[in-house]
């Protein structure tokens, strides 16, 4: 069965940091490239991250520039999302999906995972 499963999120004080995984199963992530979205509530989904087959960086939210980075572990079958100095609008849940495609793109993904919690409160 193909699967990606994202972990790692949480409740954080602003200012603090998260380190988000999304680990596939049943395939190899090198072959695909990655994205990172997120949902804020009321809100409809946006593109974060991407990082492509090499290694290029894309990025989609003008607000997390500077703060948040991906980076991608192919012997791990795993992608990263740092997360630094949160705010309280990063609350959201966060999908990892993957493309099957050399390239990053803002839709047209192949597998999603089932998302993890952030919250960022004091």
């Amino acid at each position: 069965q193909l699967q990606l499963v994202e972990s790692g999120g949480g409740l954080v004080q602003p200012g603090g940091s998260l380190r988000l995984s999304c680990a596939a199963s049943g395939f190899t992530l090198d072959r695909y490239a990655i994205g990172w979205f997120r949902q804020a509530p009321g809100k409809e989904r946006e593109g974060v991250l991407c990082i492509n087959r090499n290694g290029g960086k894309s990025n989609y939210a003008d607000s997390v520039s500077g703060r948040f980075t991906i980076s991608r572990d192919n012997a791990k079958n795993t992608v990263y999302l740092q997360m630094n100095s949160l705010q309280p609008d990063d609350t959201a849940i966060y999908y990892c999906a993957a493309r099957r495609a050399y390239g990053c793109s803002r839709s047209d993904y192949d597998y999603w995972g089932q998302g993890t919690q952030v919250t960022v409160s004091s």
